[in-house]
C-alpha cells in the first residue's frame, strides 16, 4: 500500500510539526491560555490566515452567532418548535432501551480489568453478539433520528498484495474489507461526535475516552461494553504510560484476533471544520499493525455539523434543529506499513495522512490543539455576535 504514496503529487517544503515523542496518549501541557481582546475585523484577518482549520463558513458563522437572514430565522424557529423536542425525546428513547440491554447482558458479569481500564467488550458468548448488533443499530437509529436520513458510503478499492483492487469506488461495509485481513486499528478524521455515532453504527469499535465518561449516567456502561480506553488529559500523574501500553495492545489484539473488539483512534486529537487534516498523534502507530483509514464528510447547505469553534449545547440544538444532515464516507485499502515504516511511527503516520489527504481531498495543516485553544480564547475574549 505505501508504493501508492509514489504517484501522489509532491507537496512544498513545510515547517515541521512540533517534535511528537510520546503516542496518542500523551496529555497536552497545560499552560495558561491568554487572554485576547481584539476587533471582530482583527478576529476575521487572524483566523483566515492561522486557524483555518477551526474556521465555520456556514450560515451560522463564528460561534454559531452570525446575524442570520430571514428565511434561517424562520426554519429555526420551526425546527425549534417541531424537530427538536421529538429528536430529543427519540435519542433519549434510544439511549435509554440500549442502556438496558447493556444492563442485562452485563448483568452478574464481572469486568475485564487491566490497567486501572475497566470494559465488558472481552465478553463472549450471546452477550457479546447481543451487545454489538444492537448496538450498531441502534446507533443508526439515533442517525436517522437526528437528521442523517442517507449515508453515502464509497470504497476506494480493496488490498490484495499491497495493490488495490480494480473494482473500486463501490459501496462496502468494514466487514467485507476484513474478509482480507484484520486491520490493527480503524483511523479517522475527527470532525464531530457524530463520527462517534457513525462508526459505532458501522463497526462498533472501542474508542479513547476521558476517564470521567465512565462514570456518566448511561453513557458509562455503554462505554464499557464499547471497551473504551479511559485516560485522564488533563493530569500529568496519570499512568500514561500504562494507558499506551494497553491501547498498543488492543491494536495488536485487534489484528491476530478476529475476536477481539475493534479500536477506532482520531490520531489529529481534536475536532476541524473537516476542510482539513491536522498532524497525527503516533499513538495508532506504535503497533507496527496494518491501519484501515477511513474518511468522513459532512456536505451542508445551511448548518455545518462540524464541531470546532463552537459551544456543544448550542452545536446540538443547531443539528438538531437542521431539516436534513448528511455524511459522505470514503473507505481506503487497509494500509500496511513498510519495514521503514515500522520502525519509523511517524513517517508511518505521516504517510497515511498525506494519503487520507490527497484521497479525500483534505488540506494540510500544521496546527494542532494549542492553537485551537489560543483561537477559542481569541473568539471568547472578542465581542462576536454580541
Amino acid at each position: 500500500m505505501e508504493t501508492e504514496l509514489k504517484d501522489l503529487p509532491p507537496k512544498p517544503a513545510e515547517p515541521q510539526p512540533e517534535s511528537d515523542e510520546s503516542p496518542l496518549l500523551k496529555p497536552e501541557p497545560v499552560s495558561p491560555v491568554p487572554q485576547i481582546s481584539i476587533s471582530s475585523q482583527s478576529i476575521e484577518e487572524v483566523e483566515i490566515k492561522l486557524y483555518a482549520p477551526f474556521v465555520r463558513h456556514d450560515v451560522y458563522g463564528t460561534m454559531g452567532r452570525g446575524k442570520l437572514p430571514c428565511t434561517e430565522k424562520l426554519l429555526l424557529g420551526l425546527g425549534l418548535v417541531f424537530l427538536l423536542p421529538i429528536r430529543v425525546v427519540g435519542g433519549m428513547t434510544i439511549l435509554f432501551f440500549y442502556y438496558v440491554i447493556c444492563r442485562v447482558c452485563t448483568a452478574f458479569l464481572a469486568p475485564n480489568r487491566e490497567a486501572e481500564q475497566e470494559d465488558y467488550a472481552h465478553t463472549g458468548g450471546w452477550r457479546r453478539a447481543v451487545i454489538l448488533q444492537s448496538g450498531r443499530y441502534l446507533s443508526r437509529a439515533v442517525l436517522f433520528v437526528f437528521g442523517f436520513y442517507w449515508i453515502s458510503e464509497t470504497r476506494k478499492g480493496n488490498e490484495v498484495d499491497g495493490q488495490l483492487n480494480s473494482e473500486a469506488n463501490e459501496p462496502a461495509h468494514e466487514d467485507q474489507l476484513e474478509e482480507v485481513e484484520r486491520p490493527g486499528a480503524i483511523v479517522s478524521n475527527h470532525v464531530s461526535y457524530v463520527d462517534i455515532l457513525y462508526h459505532m453504527s458501522a463497526s462498533f469499535p472501542s474508542f479513547v475516552a476521558k476517564r470521567s465518561v465512565a462514570k456518566l449516567p448511561l453513557v458509562g456502561l455503554i462505554s464499557k461494553c464499547l471497551g473504551c480506553v479511559y485516560v485522564q488529559r488533563e493530569s500529568k500523574s496519570s499512568d500514561f504510560k500504562g494507558v499506551s501500553g494497553v491501547v498498543n495492545e488492543r491494536v495488536r489484539e485487534a489484528h491476530q484476533n478476529k475476536l477481539a473488539p475493534k479500536i477506532m483512534l482520531f490520531p489529529e486529537g481534536t475536532t476541524t471544520n473537516g476542510d482539513y487534516l491536522l498532524p497525527f498523534k503516533t499513538g495508532a502507530f506504535l503497533a507496527k499493525a496494518p491501519v484501515l483509514p477511513v474518511i468522513l464528510r459532512y456536505p451542508y447547505q445551511r448548518f455545518s455539523p462540524a464541531w470546532d469553534s463552537i459551544s456543544g449545547v448550542r452545536h446540538v440544538i443547531l443539528l438538531l434543529c437542521q431539516f436534513v444532515n448528511h455524511i459522505e464516507v470514503t473507505r481506503l485499502p487497509i494500509y500496511h506499513p513498510s519495514e521503514q515504516e515500522k520502525e519509523d511511527p511517524k513517517l508511518y503516520a505521516e504517510n497515511v495522512r498525506r494519503l487520507m489527504a490527497h484521497e479525500g481531498n483534505l488540506i494540510l495543516s500544521d496546527i494542532g490543539l494549542a492553537e485551537k485553544r489560543v483561537y477559542h480564547a481569541a473568539l471568547n475574549g472578542s465581542n462576536v455576535g454580541g
